[in-house]
């Protein structure tokens, strides 16, 4: 097979058709894929010799004895102890993980920020990384971090790796190319990619300036959740995520590879691309999920079930029915319960809640939640409607209604979220905001009936 004439266009396997091209469908499937044809080890993994000369290793994304196993084995150019030499500390200041409790920041209160706003200066996907919150703990693999991320420079040589969490990508502005280990995948706003623990990528800008949300998690990888009596069909469907069919570099060039490593970044320098696996076959991979695929499900008569119905994915804790995360939807949908107040109702929760707008405007903050923006309700914080959702939403005609232009999510852990001194004090903090409830009247009166 020729060389591509640019030299950082990866050899890809062959496409397949129709609206999977370049990716295979389902979630957590075992796949199995190849670049070049028969460099796959057909009926066992470890052959004393591969084909093209090529070595195999196995990825695994869980203890062995895990049920099940999380492994993926690949078929490299070089093994990948080549792409690892002497390590180097090296400072990102902005990418910051948990415990990280800065004794002159108040993490207790009810918080809104507008979008973080692109500058000047040229960012990569590392250096362009901004912590807004962690929780828990990244060196016992408990709790999470978000980040907002500014990218306007792709990655030229240089390729990245986390030891200590899976990424949860939320594009809202531009598109990226995250050229990875085990394949390809491009993210556009209303899209998600997950990027799994200890895999290599390249992160390339298709489309600029990029903006969007990132979930750092610490603890046990994304999952789908458990449906209940829901059964088998809506919310997010498996065959509509996406993980990419291989795709090889085979380049002899200086490179650097960064890895996150217990909160700290070091560098190691090599001489050619690590990103040379040629087959692949397992069930540990990136994966890419389109929004508008989620089926939302609710009310058909009365009241409202809790936001968890709009749950996409899960990363379980060691409580059931507790998550260390959950990153819920909330998307175009039809109201029609009868009396009912149809916005989200006044509440406090174990839960901490980091809620980010994608898109269009959200039902109980019709103000101020603008697309690019961020909010966060720590645990056992009463939040809720402001005044005007709160009248809007109880004298409204209730016929059905369609809620549309509208996609916001939520970043919902078990454990408290602690803002980093760039939330509290350089991303563009809404000081007003709490002033939002301040008109809420008093109605009681001490007389029966409704008013």
């Amino acid at each position: 097979m020729n060389r591509p004439a640019d030299p950082h266009k990866m050899i890809q396997a062959p496409s397949l058709a129709g609206p999977n091209e370049g990716y295979m469908p389902g979630f957590a499937n075992d796949f199995e894929t190849e670049a070049l044809p028969g460099a796959l080890p057909q009926g066992m993994n470890s052959p004393q010799k591969c084909n093209y000369g090529l070595y195999g290793e196995q990825l695994s994304g869980t203890a062995f004895t895990a049920d099940p196993p999380e492994r993926t084995w690949t078929y490299r150019i070089r093994p990948s102890v080549k792409h690892s030499h002497r390590y180097q500390k090296i400072d990102l200041p902005h990418w910051k993980s948990a415990p990280c409790v800065d004794p002159d920041v108040i993490s207790l209160g009810q918080y809104r920020w507008d979008p973080v706003p692109h500058s000047d200066e040229g960012l990569t996907w590392l250096t362009g990384m901004r912590t807004m919150t962690t929780a828990g703990d990244v060196n016992t693999q408990v709790g999470m971090a978000s980040h907002i991320y500014l990218v306007t420079e792709s990655m030229v040589d240089s390729y990245f790796f986390s030891a200590d969490s899976e990424l949860l990508v939320v594009p809202q502005e531009g598109r990226l190319r995250f050229a990875t280990e085990l394949g390809i995948i491009d993210l556009a706003p209303q899209e998600i990619g997950i990027i799994p623990r200890g895999l290599v990528y390249r992160v390339e800008v298709l489309e600029g300036p990029c903006r969007g949300f990132v979930c750092e998690n610490y603890g046990q990888k994304f999952e789908l959740p458990g449906r209940g009596p829901i059964g088998a069909n809506c919310m997010a469907n498996p065959r509509d995520f996406k993980a990419p069919v291989a795709a090889f570099e085979d380049r002899e060039t200086p490179s650097t590879v960064t890895i996150k490593w217990c909160g700290q970044f070091h560098e190691t320098k090599i001489g050619h691309s690590p990103l040379d696996v040629v087959a692949w076959h397992g069930n540990y991979a990136p994966y890419k999920y389109d929004l508008t695929t989620y089926c939302p499900v609710g009310a058909i008569l009365f009241d409202h079930p809790d936001p968890s119905i709009f749950t996409v994915l899960t990363a379980p804790s060691g409580v059931p029915g507790t998550a260390n995360i959950d990153f819920v939807l909330f998307r175009e949908r039809w109201m029609v319960a009868e009396n009912t107040f149809r916005p989200p109702w006044y509440h406090k929760n174990i839960m901490s809640e980091l809620m980010g707008n994608i898109y269009g405007q959200y039902d109980a903050k019709p103000q101020g939640f603008v697309p690019g923006g961020m909010s966060l309700h720590n645990m056992m914080l009463p939040h809720g409607p402001d005044k005007n959702a709160f009248e809007g939403a109880s004298n409204a005609n209730l016929g059905p209604e369609k809620l549309d232009n509208t996609m916001s999510f939520m970043f919902e852990t078990r454990f408290p979220q602690h803002l980093t001194a760039f939330a509290a004090k350089d991303a563009p903090l809404q000081d007003d905001y709490i002033d939002c409830w301040s008109d809420i009247e008093k109605k009681f009166d001490g007389t029966p009936g409704l008013k």
